[in-house]
């Protein structure tokens, strides 16, 4: 069975500044030295249950696979990755824009990296690949941490300013502009169950730090469309597929709150989706190397319930991670089938971008998830494509699954 995706449909993958640029210097990157050590001595009370941990063990008890370090050296071969993700039919990348590399002190830009992106967009403009850019993926710059990061309610005017130098300085060759990336896990995560800096532990905190992504959405929104009325801009958003009427009240918060807080403001939704709850316990008949139910159906019905915003959506996260490229084809084909079902019944669904087109550094977790349709050897920087990226791409040359 033949499944054609809708004309001028967006495909290709993401990327995190932060998770494969390399050398960079932010509250992330202070925080790794910090707690290394730590990471790697919990590792195995957190995944020694998995079947793979004998496998993966010796490079999760490491301290060093908590140290981003080089990462992927994406920063300087990013020509090299481009050339990848072209040669494998991608339309469009999502990357993210490093603040910290920008703006290293407060108030004081950095132009000569504001022209490194510029060279990033134009590399893959040359090539015929969209670019849609994040403008915050996690890492803020230490002078931010220093005067209390998303805490303080300053920082509404601290990033709308970063924001405008940045579209300002971009506004020509981009259309694309994703402010926030997944502001619930990064809200829930580093202040709520404080495991991510600055490790809070504080409901309190937990929403004011939620108020003040909503207004920097807000206000930044308006910023870009004044800058250029054209631009599309949207959120990043972590959508969970919540089975059970007894989780109403989770999925009102966790999926629509702010949603609900920014529809005025945003002309397209960027959904990241992975993971689905029921009630009491997953059957968790598929895994990811993580741990991760795979549950292809869920993002059926994460699209359903956001055709209520009346929005174009673009999937701008979605993947595994399978070392063993043994789950990636059937992961992609399948959660694309219910793209399409989606479609079929009325979801403006434009594009899907695959995570990650590199194996990366998964935050608190290191290097050992591999999520990549392209192998990394972070030894020495070796790039190999993984069978299951030439199936992807067979798909986006057809602009169809077949089944």
């Amino acid at each position: 069975m033949i499944f054609q995706f809708p004309k001028n449909f967006y495909w290709g993958s993401a990327t995190s500044n932060y998770q494969v640029e390399g050398g960079n210097h932010n509250d992330w990157s202070e925080w790794e030295k910090e707690n290394a050590e730590r990471l790697a001595k919990e590792t195995e009370k957190k995944f020694g249950h998995l079947q793979n941990w004998s496998e993966i063990k010796k490079q999760a008890q490491n301290p060093q696979n908590y140290i981003s370090g080089r990462a992927c050296d994406h920063y300087n071969r990013y020509e090299e990755d481009f050339d990848i993700a072209k040669s494998l039919e991608h339309s469009a990348h999502r990357f993210s824009i490093e603040w910290s590399r920008i703006e290293p002190e407060e108030g004081k830009f950095n132009e000569r990296e504001i022209e490194h992106y510029r060279k990033v967009i134009k590399a893959l403009r040359g090539r015929g690949i969209e670019p849609f850019i994040t403008l915050w993926h996690w890492p803020i710059p230490i002078w931010l941490r220093d005067k209390g990061g998303w805490e303080n309610k300053k920082v509404i005017d601290y990033f709308s300013r970063y924001a405008e130098k940045i579209v300002s300085s971009l506004k020509d060759d981009v259309k694309f502009w994703i402010t926030i990336n997944e502001p619930e896990i990064y809200a829930n995560n580093s202040y709520l169950k404080g495991v991510w800096p600055p490790q809070e532990k504080s409901l309190f905190s937990y929403l004011r730090v939620v108020k003040n992504l909503i207004k920097v959405h807000r206000k930044v929104y308006r910023i870009i469309k004044t800058i250029n009325p054209n631009s599309q801009l949207g959120i990043a958003k972590n959508n969970i597929y919540f089975e059970g009427w007894q989780l109403f009240l989770i999925n009102w918060w966790w999926n629509f709150y702010f949603l609900n807080q920014i529809k005025n403001y945003q002309d397209f939704i960027g959904l990241n989706y992975y993971f689905h709850r029921r009630f009491l316990k997953n059957k968790n008949e598929i895994i990811s190397d993580l741990g991760w139910e795979i549950y292809p159906e869920g993002i059926y019905y994460v699209l359903k319930d956001l055709k209520r915003y009346n929005k174009p959506i673009y999937i701008t996260e979605n993947g595994v991670a399978d070392a063993k490229d043994k789950k990636r084809e059937k992961f992609i084909k399948e959660h694309l089938r219910y793209v399409y079902k989606a479609i079929q019944e009325g979801v403006d669904v434009r594009g899907y971008f695959y995570w990650s087109l590199l194996d990366n550094f998964e935050c608190d977790k290191g290097f050992w998830p591999r999520f990549g349709l392209v192998e990394v050897d972070y030894k020495t920087g070796e790039r190999k494509i993984r069978p299951s990226a030439y199936e992807y791409a067979e798909i986006i040359k057809e602009n169809a699954l077949n089944l």
